[in-house]
């Protein structure tokens, strides 16, 4: 072989090999956040990659044969016989992490539209604490690799579409709770007086990764816990503060016009309050 040739093969390698260290590690697909939102029109979130939470305050997945595993086997199992249902038709719509999707989740939680119309800077907020949740999740998930739920128990989930990228996408933890965690928490800021629904709903937000079947409830449980570790470090950003105290202003108009989610919102509330438990 001329040397030409192998300058051919050193060249394709130092390729590959970088191609590698911007997708992550091990050639992964960027992680569930990223697969799912919409954010044309903002380019970042409140915080730099050196400003995130650190990663290592949760603690690697429970291995297989733990009773923290066992747990979540028997989760799953429960989780599994929601397929079909109108619980399971809920998580296929959270799982939706595009605008304005996005926003609505919350609506009916604080009885008033979250729109880019309606509340605008409220909107923003969400969307760049979206990118900030999905970069502590991309680097959490480079700690700690697990499979997801369904390529251990072969069965469907509620975005099949999905499901060869999420293959090379960590479970571990849900980027998902993340951002519902953090959003249900300033939330409670924005309308405190709402805070019981929508930590509800922030709650039921996450538990929709486990009906769908894509992670595992400690994926869940540690995705809001770094949710609020998140929620807390944001208020550290001044452009962040300055932001959710225009957001509130702005909540407290909208629900001065007694302007009302366009969705039906009893009967999403039933629906989380039937399968609670």
């Amino acid at each position: 072989m001329d040397r030409y040739a192998y300058l051919k093969i050193w060249t394709v390698t130092i390729i590959l090999l970088l191609l590698s260290v911007v997708s992550g590690y091990g050639g992964q697909e960027k992680g569930d956040i990223a697969l799912h939102r919409e954010t044309k029109k903002v380019s970042k979130g409140y915080l730099s990659i050196d400003e995130l939470p650190d990663t290592k305050v949760i603690p690697p997945p429970p291995s297989s044969k733990s009773p923290g595993f066992a747990l979540d086997e028997e989760i799953n199992k429960k989780a599994l016989k929601l397929q079909g249902t109108p619980r399971f038709e809920l998580a296929k719509k959270d799982a939706d992490l595009s605008f304005p999707n996005a926003a609505d989740v919350f609506s009916c939680a604080v009885d008033a539209p979250i729109t880019e119309k309606d509340t605008p800077v409220l909107y923003r907020l969400m969307q760049r604490i979206l990118i900030d949740a999905g970069n502590l999740s991309d680097t959490a998930k480079k700690r700690h690799w697990r499979d997801r739920p369904f390529l251990v128990n072969k069965k469907p989930t509620c975005t099949p579409a999905y499901e060869r990228a999420m293959k090379n996408s960590s479970s571990y933890p849900s980027g998902h709770a993340i951002a519902g965690w953090v959003w249900a928490l300033i939330l409670t800021e924005i309308a405190p007086d709402r805070a019981d629904a929508i930590i509800a709903r922030g709650r039921a937000f996450g538990e929709s990764r486990i009906v769908c079947n894509v992670h595992w409830y400690s994926d869940v449980m540690e995705g809001f816990l770094l949710g609020a570790a998140l929620a807390a470090r944001l208020h550290a950003a001044p452009e962040f503060r300055s932001d959710l105290d225009a957001a509130r202003l702005e909540m407290v108009n909208i629900r001065a016009k007694d302007t009302k989610p366009t969705k039906d919102c009893k009967k999403e509330t039933d629906i989380i309050r039937y399968h609670a438990n």
